[in-house]
């Protein structure tokens, strides 16, 4: 009888255990990290914390805990103006994957039934693709002498080739063409769910086409809309590969400064207290979207 109560509980014991084990282990080598001093040493910090030695030894080794790294953190601009910047690409690439993604959602779910398996498998055709590749390819497009520039030019629209390539504004068109797809199918999925006989009830009540969907249909997407930009947003704001291929020195994203902290100045510390403040920053709305979750399903 209580076989498949012991079996239900291993496998709900499953995601747990590849979140210890993946997640929070690591994060937790990456706080003691941060707490380290650097060194020109191999490994270049020295290590505070041993986890193979006693307990007693433990309350010895916070003692030599330094908050330096973190200290540097929040007195150097870099890496305010870093942060700064990367939650602005971040926020500015999701709101037009919005504005691209909900268009097309909506299309996609109100297209005819035996056409949505197929608009599902070309939003998310990209992944079918080296993300590498994808994205060397926006370099050949945006380059002063790429496609997109050479095409204008040949049709007289411009007159000088367009300065897109290593800016913010390449950056943000890479985020917004890469992570488009995870804005698509979360506003999709909530989208098909929906009961249209909703909007036909409120237009019969005398409300516009434009009334019913803005007091319809956007609340009822409203779900997948916060996810979609949650799934854009959260790895837009530590992206590295994009910046490094598509921006310059100039574009300051926090990724490529914990790169250069972590490789070029071997602050391996100092690298450790940014990916530690950047991941506590990210999981403050995932908690908050989380803790509103909780609520409405206790209102229902």
């Amino acid at each position: 009888m209580n076989a498949p109560r012991d079996g239900r509980r291993w496998i709900a014991t499953l995601p747990f255990a590849w979140l210890i084990i993946f997640f929070a282990l690591p994060f937790l080598i990456v706080v003691k990290l941060s707490f380290s001093q650097p060194t020109d040493t191999r490994p270049p910090y020295k290590p505070v914390f041993d986890a193979t030695a006693g307990v007693s030894q433990w309350f010895e080794a916070f003692k030599d805990f330094t908050f330096e790294a973190y200290a540097n953190l929040f007195s150097d601009s870099l890496y305010l103006a870093s942060y700064v910047s990367s939650l602005k690409v971040a926020a500015i690439a999701t709101l037009i994957a919005l504005l691209i993604g909900y268009p097309i959602a909506y299309a996609m779910a109100h297209a005819p039934r035996r056409w949505q398996p197929a608009l599902v498998a070309l939003a998310i055709a990209p992944f079918w693709t080296s993300f590498l590749i994808r994205v060397y390819a926006w370099v050949m497009i945006l380059k002063d002498e790429g496609l997109l520039n050479t095409a204008l030019l040949s049709l007289g629209v411009i007159s000088e080739p367009l300065k897109i390539y290593a800016t913010q504004t390449a950056v943000i068109i890479g985020v917004v063409y890469s992570y488009l797809p995870f804005m698509i199918l979360p506003i999709y999925a909530a989208l098909e769910k929906q009961d249209r006989t909703l909007v036909e009830a409120a237009m019969d009540l005398g409300a516009s086409p434009m009334r019913a969907f803005w007091s319809v249909t956007a609340p009822l997407s409203r779900r997948g809309v916060i996810a979609g930009c949650l799934l854009v947003f959260i790895p837009a704001t530590g992206e590295f590969v994009i910046p490094d291929l598509l921006g310059s020195s100039q574009v300051l994203m926090i990724g490529s400064t914990l790169w250069e902290e972590f490789f070029t100045a071997r602050n391996w510390p100092g690298a450790a207290a940014v990916a530690v403040i950047l991941l506590l920053a990210l999981i403050v709305p995932l908690a908050i979207y989380e803790k509103l979750q909780m609520k409405g399903q206790e209102g229902r």
